[in-house]
């Protein structure tokens, strides 16, 4: 007889996509399927050590996308299938497919563009802070196979980088669909692929090599969209 699933207590920062990342694996080692109730929020906050509030909140997500339905007074029912290799990244790519490309397109735009203005004007202090972020993003990649928050911090850098202010508040403008492609989990290695091209594109800024900067920062870009139609494709 297996021992009953339980959901082991986050102790890493208590971000909404770690609490549902953890409750995306309790729900596929449990077997759950389409139509399923989710345990009570008090349940989870407790499994997980966060607040009821925390537990809502990382809900509200779910149910966004149309991952559960919450029905008054019945409780919460999940709505999608859920696998073993999922995550909430997953999950989102196959449920808001359409949202998650056209943010894509928006990035790929914005992003190749910027690159190409950062190896025309970035200063020395730019560099240095560019070099620092990508430091920063190798060393935790090659410790845990995956540095979401630290790429980040390295793309926003060459934004910065560019001089021109209004492209970052762009950026963060639509922050909530971008930033979906950096909480990748290391399990899933999705975007590995294009970490070695980060040092090609620090370099190609550093020589001023405009051209070759946004090639580069295409071939990243390239790597998320296969990777991301990958997940897509998977669910039909």
């Amino acid at each position: 007889m297996q021992s009953p699933v339980e959901l082991q207590p986050i102790t890493t920062p208590r971000s909404d996509t770690l609490i549902l990342d953890a409750l995306t694996r309790f729900m596929a080692q449990s077997g759950a399927q389409p139509g399923s109730r989710l345990p009570p929020e008090r349940e989870l906050a407790e499994k997980l050590g966060v607040s009821r509030n925390t537990v809502r909140e990382a809900l509200k997500r779910w149910e966004a996308l149309g991952i559960i339905l919450r029905k008054k007074g019945s409780g919460t029912f999940l709505q999608a299938d859920v696998g073993i290799n999922d995550s909430f990244l997953s999950l989102r790519f196959k449920n808001d497919s359409a949202n998650m490309l056209h943010a894509l397109e928006v990035r790929r735009i914005i992003e190749s563009e910027s690159c190409v203005l950062a190896a025309q004007r970035a200063s020395a202090e730019d560099l240095l802070e560019i070099e620092q972020r990508l430091v920063e993003m190798e060393r935790v990649h090659l410790a845990v196979g995956s540095a979401g928050a630290e790429d980040w911090a390295f793309h926003t850098s060459v934004y910065r980088a560019s001089g021109n202010p209004l492209l970052l508040q762009m950026l963060n403008g639509i922050y909530d669909s971008l930033h979906a492609f950096f909480e990748s989990p290391p399990e899933q290695a999705l975007f590995a692929d294009s970490f070695l091209l980060h040092r090609d594109l620090f370099n190609a800024i550093c020589q001023r090599d405009g051209e070759a900067a946004r090639a580069i920062c295409h071939q990243i870009l390239d790597i998320t969209e296969r990777d991301m139609k990958d997940v897509i494709n998977a669910k039909r």
